[in-house]
């Protein structure tokens, strides 16, 4: 049976596995994974395994977390590089600041994020983030927690207000190029026939009603909005397969291609590249880490308004 007939991640990722219920998903030596709170319960006592909270607000940590849990920002992340707001921290914050977490390249790391109990903030994608900052920087298994620290809690399961006794780490930062697209690889490509280029941001400021000083899209980009991935209940859980299959087919989101996801500060676009990456095992994806925030810099380039990458339909790719 040819390949096309398959759902979007192709035979590799049937042959990985496509049940979400056999954790860590998919199967295979991957970097990062999913798993669930009931998988997480049970080894919460591992001594190698490190379980990082990531909620949105600091009070939000001491109000409540997942028993053992060390808190750790995304806000660490980035800083302003000669002005440009969205760029990676250097690669010694970094370091130190995954090294004041005790986490370890080659030890399992879990990340977890929710609707803060305290600030009522959060929007799910925390764990996209740091899951995606950690594997860039040279970790080697990380779990996501399908669902968060709010999948946890409608279970019933322990919270606790205990800060863990950390010892700080060796972490030694590896970074991996492959994953992030720059600017002038991302202008060479991004029209090729044989690239997709996915706009991760909601379709209203897609259309042109952002922040930024020009309105719309990069011309040729599809948008596939992160948050029609994701439970409409719990924006940290994943739709079901099925449904992810469906919507990837929609869009055109062609594996046999080179996928650069994006968005508007390069967030967003996480939450895209770890699925298609890692569990759905697309075989070429790049983040596009400056995004439109990056684009508009430049002047000279053009924006696209409207719901249309280039004011014509865009035709689904055959993925069944």
């Amino acid at each position: 049976m040819e390949e096309k007939m398959f759902t979007p991640g192709g035979m590799d990722r049937l042959q990985a596995t496509s049940d979400r219920e056999n954790i860590p998903y998919p199967r295979g030596d991957g970097k990062v994974k999913l798993v669930n709170s009931e998988w997480l319960d049970r080894h919460l006592s591992d001594a190698n395994l490190r379980v990082v909270d990531v909620q949105p607000n600091i009070h939000d940590y001491i109000q409540e977390h997942i028993p053992g849990a060390v808190y750790l920002t995304e806000g660490v992340l980035r800083v302003s590089n000669r002005g440009f707001p969205g760029s990676y921290s250097p690669n010694a914050c970094i370091q130190e600041s995954f090294r004041r977490a005790g986490i370890e390249a080659d030890s399992p790391v879990v990340v977890y994020t929710g609707k803060g109990a305290f600030s009522g903030a959060g929007d799910g994608l925390g764990q996209t983030m740091m899951a995606y900052t950690l594997a860039k920087y040279g970790h080697n298994t990380v779990y996501i927690l399908d669902g968060g620290i709010d999948a946890w809690k409608s279970e019933g399961r322990e919270l606790s207000q205990d800060y863990p006794a950390i010892e700080p780490s060796s972490f030694t930062v590896e970074v991996r190029d492959d994953y992030p697209i720059g600017y002038e690889e991302f202008v060479r490509i991004k029209d090729n026939d044989d690239v997709v280029l996915l706009d991760a941001r909601p379709a209203k400021v897609y259309e042109g009603k952002g922040a930024w000083r020009k309105a719309g899209h990069i011309p040729g980009a599809i948008n596939l909005p992160w948050r029609s991935l994701m439970d409409e209940a719990n924006p940290a859980r994943l739709k079901s397969n099925d449904e992810l299959d469906m919507i990837l087919e929609e869009h055109g989101v062609d594996r046999s291609k080179t996928v650069i996801c994006s968005c508007g500060t390069g967030r967003e676009a996480t939450n895209e590249f770890v699925l298609l990456k890692w569990l759905y095992l697309y075989p070429n994806v790049r983040l596009h880490e400056g995004a439109f925030t990056e684009w508009v810099t430049h002047p000279d380039n053009p924006v696209v308004e409207g719901p249309e990458p280039r004011g014509a339909s865009v035709e689904a790719a055959p993925a069944r």
